[in-house]
This record gives structure tokens, C-alpha cells and sequence, in this order.
């Protein structure tokens, strides 16, 4: 009898255990859809490539060989057939003037402007179309294109005559400003000296209408600020294009300013789920006491907590603060656009409230002294997980290159930048200073995180042609097939790492973003080619097919 109701009991727990495996097999969650037939390079060190991956929500279910990753296939699952495309974490644009790019993107484009006569013309074209007392901004010309004159309001009096005119060199350091403009700025030959910028005169010291750096603030304080709708009208078309680029993620300096911020439009479109880029917005470094007493954002969307600052100006303005003077004008040596007190001042109050810093510095005199004041919050403040960041960092002298990774330094840089630049470059600093200029691989080397960024609308934030300008250096005028500064040219891989992974780094996100690994955003890219094995100069002609935010296609090459 107990014999009987041993093997009764025995047989009643495997039927319960069966049950509870099949239970367990019928709730087990299935993949929304799977990608596969691609090269698919994955950010991930341990397991660099992979075959397929699941998508469940917005996030990577599993990734791996395809016949592991099939096995979450379930009746629902959308199957995405790659075509044997090559895929990529979603690029991470670290350096980024959202609304002001967006706003340069309806507003007359001068970047291409290869004489005097056609800048004027474009601008006499476009104010034609606007309504007369209606500012014309942006423009992003660059006067190098014909042979260096900087512009004169003289060009465009005559046709601006009833619209107030403020057109940026393309750096944004430096912008050209109609009699019109200047007359609503009360700026005149009387007008005083700006410390840290320049009001550039003629002989007789009447203003030209060229204005540098703190100069601009005079225009900017006259400025319209933007309306709520026309900033999300340059947000969505600032978004489109970035989605049409392969940017899934940007780091928008200008994120919490007061004229230019796009975190407000942002949260507004992420309420009503028009969101598809993701967003770290920083705020004004000098106003870093009101970041510190703020409720901070932080979700997969939008993120704040960092503080975008300034030492110095730009190389093509000459406002660039270096050593040594100019090469084609001796006893200029830039200027710093902040005082050296001032900065510390700010950097260590905004340490001490566990902010993170982000400031541009160009020349290497510039570098140099924010390298010593982030070394001296260092030890003030004792160490912790800063990830201090380096805006630019385009001349660097020699000793200070291993002083990044010595204090933790992210070099936040623009590879387009250098094909650029160095179509004129050496003019202004001469053959030896430019032996470290974009030292991508010399950072590389000393073990320092580089975060890869466009500086747009300074640049297109094209990625891909930023990989291309890491990798191979040749200036946009075809001067240097070999590389403009050879040796400092990275592998295609580092330079995916430095949009991707690091760019996730430099905002504290690599637990979510920068590659593609189980549990981490669906944040992908579909290229036409893999970039990896192609020849270097064919990079700049691969194509977007179609960029995917949280696991939804927001782009398709063929659907635009």
C-alpha cells in the first residue's frame, strides 16, 4: 500500500512539474522583432560582431549568433531582413548647436559661398523673400573659400536695407553685421573696446560690421528671442536631419541656454510622443548655481547635468588663444574669452555640486590653463568620476597631450574639423604647431577617451564623413591624398568607438547606450556598406538606409 502511494506521489509531481514547464514555456516573452543577414558591429569589446539580435520594447532582448537569437522568435514577431547591410549602434553626436543649426537649415545658406560676389548675391536673394524689420541669421560662411578678405556691411547695405542682418562665420565665432544691425545695437565708432572679444574697424576706427566673440553679444542682446513654435520648427527640422544622418543621440551645448536652449521644445515633443532623437542638454557654465539647485533630468530621452563653458575663441578668427603669436600676424596671439579666475571660480563651484564640465578650448595656450585648473579642482575637491571634458581640443602643445589621461580628460573633438582646417591651417600657426593638431591617434595612444561630434552647424553632422576625415585625413580641397598630419590617422574601429561607445561614455550612458548588448537601447544604424572593410576613401560615398531610435524605424533612404 505505501509502495502503491509512493509511486502515486511520484507521478502526480512529475505531471505538476510538467506543468509547470509548459506554464513556463507558454509565458516566456518573444521578441517584437529580429534583425538578421547583416554585419552587425556591436560596440562591445568582448564580442565585437554579432549575426542577429531581438528587440523586446525599446531594448535588445538578446544578440549573438542567429540561431540563438531566432529562438525568441514568437507568432508576432516582425522578422527584418538587413539585406546583408552593415549595422552600427546608433552614432552619438557630442557636440551640437540643436536649434541654431535648426534654425541655419531654413535660413540662407552661405557655407559654399566661393566669392564676395556670391555671398552677396545669396543674401540680396534671400532678403528679398522676408518681410522688411525680419533679422536674417545664421549663414555659416567661411571667407577662406575666397582668399581670406573678411566681409564688410558695405557688401550688403544696399540690399538689407530693411532687414536687420547678423550672418555667423561658420565657426560661430565671428559674425558679419549690416548698418541696419548695427544701429539697433548702438554700435558706432564711439563704441568702447569688448574684453574677450572685438569690434573690427577700419582706418578711421569706424566698425566694418565684423564682430568677434564677446563683440556678438552686443547683436545677440538685440536679437528677437525665438517664439515656442518657431523653435520647434527648427527643432523638427534640426531632428529629421539628424535621423537622415544616422544620429540617434546629441549633446546639445546650447540644451538649457536662454536664447537657444531645446530642452523645453524637447520635453514637449517627448510628451507628445513626437521625441525621436535623445538629448543631453547642458546649461551656460557661468550659470552653474542655478543647474545646481535644479531638479535634474535624467530618463532614457533627456537628460541635464552638464555645463558648457569657454576659454578661448576659434583658430579662423584668429581668436584662438595661443603661445605664440600667429604665423601671418605675429603680435596677435587670440585671446581668452573668460578670464582664468573667472573659470576656476565656475568649474570648482560646479565640481563641488557634482556637475560635469564641458569647456571649449582650442589654442594650446587655452588647453594648457584648463588643463591646470581642472588639475588643481582635482585636488581640491579629491577624486571621483568626473569624466571633465575638453571641447575641441584642436592645438594641442606636445607635453600636455598625456596630461588628458593623466587627469581623466575626455577630449570631446570634431574630425571634420581637420579636413577643413587644413586647407589653410599652417598659415596661421605654421609648420611645427600643426605636428599635433587633431591628435587623434597621439590621445589614442596615451589611453585617452575621445568622444567623436560635428560642432554643427559649424559642420554637417554627417558621421560617416567624420569617420572618413578620421581615418584618412585628406582635406576637403584634395591637397593631401596621404592625410593632412599623416601620423595622426585612426583605424575606421577606433573611430566608430569614438561616435558610439565613448560618446555614450561622456555623458555618463554607456549602462544604456553606445552599443548594441542584451538589455541596452535598440539604437541602431543600417549603412548600404561595411565601413570596416572597404577602402578608407570610399567611406565618405556609404549611405544611410535606415536609422532605428528605441527599436522603430524614424528614417528609411527610401521613404524620405
Amino acid at each position: 500500500m505505501m509502495k502503491f502511494l509512493f509511486q502515486k506521489n511520484r507521478f502526480l509531481i512529475v505531471v505538476c512539474f510538467g506543468l509547470v514547464l509548459l506554464s513556463c514555456e507558454s509565458s516566456k516573452v518573444s521578441a517584437d522583432s529580429i534583425v538578421f543577414n547583416a554585419t552587425i558591429w556591436t560596440g562591445n569589446d568582448k564580442t565585437p560582431y554579432a549575426e542577429a539580435f531581438a528587440i523586446s520594447g525599446d531594448k535588445i532582448l538578446e544578440i549573438g549568433a542567429k540561431e540563438e537569437v531566432m529562438k525568441w522568435q514568437g507568432d508576432s514577431t516582425k522578422l527584418i531582413d538587413a539585406d546583408e547591410k552593415f549595422i552600427t549602434p546608433g552614432f552619438i553626436d557630442s557636440h551640437v548647436h540643436l536649434i541654431s543649426g535648426g534654425r541655419s537649415l531654413l535660413s540662407v545658406d552661405l557655407r559654399d559661398a566661393e566669392t564676395p560676389e556670391e555671398f552677396t548675391r545669396r543674401i540680396s536673394e534671400y532678403a528679398e523673400r522676408k518681410k522688411s524689420g525680419t533679422w536674417i541669421l545664421e549663414g555659416n560662411w567661411d571667407h577662406t573659400l575666397w582668399g581670406g578678405e573678411l566681409p564688410q556691411k558695405e557688401w550688403i547695405d544696399e540690399h538689407t536695407s530693411e532687414n536687420p542682418v547678423a550672418v555667423f562665420r561658420l565657426d560661430g565665432h565671428m559674425a558679419l553685421a549690416n548698418s541696419k544691425a548695427l544701429e539697433i545695437a548702438g554700435i558706432n565708432k564711439n563704441t568702447p573696446d569688448i574684453e574677450g572679444g572685438e569690434i573690427v574697424r577700419n582706418n578711421s576706427g569706424i566698425p566694418t560690421g565684423i564682430l568677434k566673440d564677446n563683440a556678438m553679444n552686443l547683436l545677440f542682446d538685440q536679437m528677437p528671442v525665438m517664439t515656442s513654435s518657431e523653435k520647434e520648427y527648427a527643432f523638427k527640422a534640426a531632428m529629421n536631419y539628424f535621423l537622415s544622418n544616422g544620429v540617434t543621440s546629441v549633446h546639445d551645448v546650447d540644451g538649457l541656454s536662454d536664447g537657444l536652449g531645446s530642452y523645453h521644445t524637447a520635453e514637449n515633443l517627448m510628451e507628445s510622443g513626437e521625441l525621436s532623437i535623445r538629448i543631453y542638454a547642458a546649461k551656460p557654465l557661468s550659470q552653474w548655481k542655478e543647474l545646481a539647485n535644479a531638479k535634474r533630468t535624467n530618463n532614457e530621452w533627456l537628460k541635464t547635468g552638464g555645463l558648457k563653458g569657454f576659454v578661448d575663441g576659434s583658430l579662423g578668427s584668429h581668436t584662438a588663444a595661443f603661445n605664440e603669436g600667429y604665423s601671418d600676424k605675429v603680435d596677435d596671439k587670440g585671446f581668452f574669452i573668460n578670464s582664468e579666475n573667472d573659470l576656476y571660480q565656475s568649474i570648482s563651484g560646479a565640481d563641488s555640486a557634482n556637475l560635469q564640465i564641458m569647456v571649449h578650448a582650442i589654442g594650446d595656450r587655452a588647453i594648457h590653463s584648463l588643463l591646470n585648473i581642472y588639475e588643481r579642482i582635482i585636488e581640491e575637491n579629491g577624486k571621483k568620476d568626473r569624466r571633465l571634458r575638453i571641447e575641441h581640443a584642436q592645438h594641442i602643445a606636445p607635453e600636455d597631450i598625456k596630461r588628458f589621461a593623466e587627469l581623466g580628460v575626455i577630449a570631446s573633438m570634431q574630425p571634420y574639423h581637420a579636413i577643413d582646417d587644413g586647407r589653410w591651417a599652417e598659415n596661421l600657426i605654421g609648420p611645427e604647431r600643426i605636428k599635433t593638431t587633431y591628435a587623434f591617434k597621439s590621445l589614442l595612444d596615451s589611453q585617452t577617451a575621445i568622444a567623436f561630434g560635428s560642432d554643427w552647424a559649424v559642420a554637417p553632422a554627417t558621421p560617416l564623413e567624420g569617420i572618413y576625415a578620421a581615418v584618412t585625413r585628406r582635406t576637403l580641397d584634395g591637397k593631401n591624398p596621404n592625410g593632412w598630419v599623416p601620423e595622426e590617422k585612426i583605424s575606421v574601429e577606433q573611430a566608430l568607438k569614438a561616435y558610439t561607445t565613448n560618446g555614450a561614455f561622456a555623458s555618463f550612458n554607456e549602462n544604456i547606450k553606445g552599443s548594441l548588448e542584451k538589455g541596452k537601447l535598440a539604437d541602431f544604424v543600417v549603412v548600404d556598406k561595411d565601413i570596416t572593410k572597404i577602402e578608407p576613401v570610399e567611406i565618405r560615398e556609404a549611405r544611410i538606409i535606415q536609422t532605428y531610435v528605441g527599436g522603430e524605424k524614424v528614417f528609411d533612404i527610401d521613404e524620405k
